[in-house]
């Protein structure tokens, strides 16, 4: 069996530390391997532990969720920041994945959807409540869109999507007939026509601009 996914729970209410520790108690792949009450003690038990999701609220003492989970990208980019509050608005969805979150969920999610999108984003593959994904879609300016799509080549897009849906270069590579290096080429070359600077933002552009909805990740 695979090492379990080892997660920072980042919130100050006690009561919802507790509950998330519950729920994941009977799930054997998944580790709380720390919890922080304000965002400098999230930032120091990321550089710490350095855990494979942080669960991240945006509103706590210090600098607040934002800025912790920039300074967790910083501090542990391998840390994948899943944003877990009580509200979604433009600039807060905005704010959290340009601070490098790859997931913006509600407080109130189903527990299945929380643990499918903390197994979703351990692998890279963004995660975000429909809310989220109507206000990024709110924001979006066709015409750049269409313009850098049309650059792609059927090709190119085959493997934007296949990025989008999480899958590693040798996947992608065995699921297309090419060659693992022929996959890094077009990922290089992909990561280019968008403007971005790796897989994660380059799934989470996909989604933004309807190229993939997360209902099909």
């Amino acid at each position: 069996m695979s090492a379990p996914i080892r997660v920072l729970i980042a919130d100050d209410h006690e009561i919802v530390r507790e509950g998330l520790r519950m729920l994941f108690r009977d799930e054997r792949d998944i580790e709380v391997v720390a919890e922080a009450r304000h965002s400098d003690e999230a930032v120091a038990a990321a550089e710490a532990h350095a855990p494979d999701v942080v669960l991240m609220d945006l509103v706590m003492p210090g600098a607040g969720g934002i800025e912790a989970t920039r300074r967790i990208r910083e501090v542990s980019p391998d840390s994948q920041v899943l944003v877990l509050t009580s509200f979604v608005g433009d600039r807060q969805v905005h704010e959290a994945l340009r601070a490098g979150a790859i997931g913006y969920l509600l407080k109130d999610v189903s527990r299945d959807d929380l643990l499918r999108a903390i197994r979703s984003v351990r692998e890279g593959t963004p995660a975000l409540h429909a809310e989220a994904q109507r206000q990024l879609m709110r924001d979006v300016s066709p015409d750049p869109a269409k313009s850098i799509l049309a650059e792609l080549t059927d090709r190119e897009r085959d493997v934007l999507l296949l990025i989008a849906r999480g899958r590693s270069n040798r996947a992608i590579a065995s699921e297309l007939f090419l060659s693992e290096g022929t996959v890094k080429g077009y990922v290089s070359v992909i990561l280019g026509k968008l403007e971005v600077e790796d897989r994660t933002q380059a799934a989470l552009w996909a989604v933004k601009h309807g190229l993939v909805s997360t209902e099909q990740i």
